[in-house]
């Protein structure tokens, strides 16, 4: 099965930005403005097991992960890869993510950087729920323990992707390549944030 895949820089202990990233974006004020909202919307299904099917997505951000948080994740990346990844990861708990009906899962990690002219990026990761039958044939899919989300709210639409089944590799000391079971990504549409105040 082909794999296709995106690139995620840690720059400056944060992680920011998919394939092209301006190493000057900071982590803006906007980022704990985030804290105590939820984003909801409908993830529409590209390909994979589910072709065409809509879903509503939520995100519960209780907190944005810290900068020395994702220096721990880097550092585990390095010196263990994923499986070190994953253990770090999941002693972390930022919020939480739904797809469709269901109580959802932990959202590990949520970072949140300004982009400029009103439009803030949230990248997402954690976890993923691995299914009795992928344990049980040992399905290559066990080795993409992890699922991603970018979303971009604030000034124009507000979208995203996801990836249900990721896997993450360093690649020069201090870039993230992750990469999905090969299905393209999932969309995010219509996001709304809700709570205290608005983005978007």
């Amino acid at each position: 099965m082909k794999t296709r895949t995106l690139v995620i820089l840690v720059v400056m202990l944060l992680l920011c930005g998919i394939a092209v990233v301006d190493p000057k974006t900071k982590t803006s004020a906007q980022g704990e403005g985030l804290a105590g909202r939820t984003i909801t919307g409908t993830v529409y299904f590209i390909s994979g097991r589910r072709p065409g099917l809509s879903l509503p997505f939520t995100l519960i951000i209780n907190r944005i992960t810290t900068a020395d948080e994702v220096n721990q994740l880097n550092s585990a990346l390095q010196a263990g890869k994923q499986d070190e990844l994953l253990r770090t990861l999941s002693r972390t708990e930022a919020g939480r993510i739904q797809i469709g009906s269901n109580v959802g899962v932990p959202a590990n990690a949520i970072l949140v950087n300004d982009q400029g002219n009103g439009r803030t990026k949230i990248t997402v990761i954690y976890q993923r729920t691995l299914r009795f039958g992928e344990l049980r044939s040992g399905a290559r899919s066990v080795d993409y323990p992890f699922g991603y989300a970018e979303m971009y709210v604030g000034r124009g639409d507000n979208e995203g992707m996801l990836i249900t089944a990721a896997r993450v590799r360093l690649r020069e000391g201090n870039t993230w390549e992750v990469e999905d079971f090969g299905t393209f990504p999932a969309r995010l549409m219509g996001l709304r944030v809700r709570g205290r105040s608005s983005v978007g």
